[in-house]
């Protein structure tokens, strides 16, 4: 890239990386760390963006923005999440710990939902914060980031990103069967029993979630 051109496209969006970053304000981080680490993320989107991929720059840039900032809680600690579902989570693992010790077997998300206060919906959003391979935001949209740690390593960081785009489209109960299916390996029979739903149902079910990942990334 003609250097004029970068530098100009770094300082025509300085602007994004300040919005990303006050998304992170109060969370035990420095707010001019969060920016500093924000414009190292959008550098490295200067450098790597190609406009032959038909995507605009900021659909490109926000998750390297963010993935840069990210790494600053990584490194100091946890991601911080919202005080309520964080309250939640301790509750169900609770409840999920005594019914494990209790059957002698991973609970059905049908039995966690019977000895807790949570509709089986509820219950597929919080174990989402107990499992590891799913990255919650820590902005209030609860929505924004999932999977990131599925996403094998060695790909292409272009790859990676449509992936984690993709991956937004799917439900919690969606979610729930790519982390079964493709994080630990399970079988479809495996993770029904796990859901509390039937085999074939989970058939279906992943096959539409490919469908869609498909639609979205081809």
């Amino acid at each position: 890239m003609v250097k004029y051109k970068r530098e100009d496209m770094i300082m025509a969006n300085t602007g994004l990386v300040h919005s990303i970053a006050n998304r992170f304000r109060g969370r035990g981080i420095e707010y001019d760390d969060l920016y500093q680490a924000g414009c190292v993320g959008l550098v490295k989107a200067v450098d790597n963006f190609d406009e032959s991929r038909g995507f605009t720059f900021s659909t490109y840039a926000v998750p390297v923005i963010m993935g840069e900032i990210k790494r600053l809680f990584r490194d100091g600690g946890a991601i911080k999440v919202s005080r309520s579902l964080k309250e939640k989570s301790i509750r169900l693992q609770a409840i999920r710990e005594k019914l494990i010790k209790k059957e002698m077997r991973e609970p059905t998300l049908s039995e966690l939902s019977s000895a807790s206060e949570y509709n089986i919906e509820e219950v597929g959003e919080i174990l989402n914060v107990l499992t590891p391979i799913i990255s919650l935001s820590v902005s209030n949209d609860e929505s924004d980031d999932v999977l990131d740690i599925l996403i094998d390593e060695s790909e292409e960081l272009f790859d990676r990103i449509c992936l984690h785009q993709a991956l937004k489209i799917l439900s919690n109960t969606e979610l729930l069967i790519v982390k079964y299916r493709y994080y630990e390996g399970k079988t479809q029979c495996e993770t029904a029993k796990i859901m509390g739903i039937s085999q074939v149902q989970v058939s279906r079910k992943e096959k539409k979630l490919l469908q869609k990942l498909r639609q979205k990334l081809l």
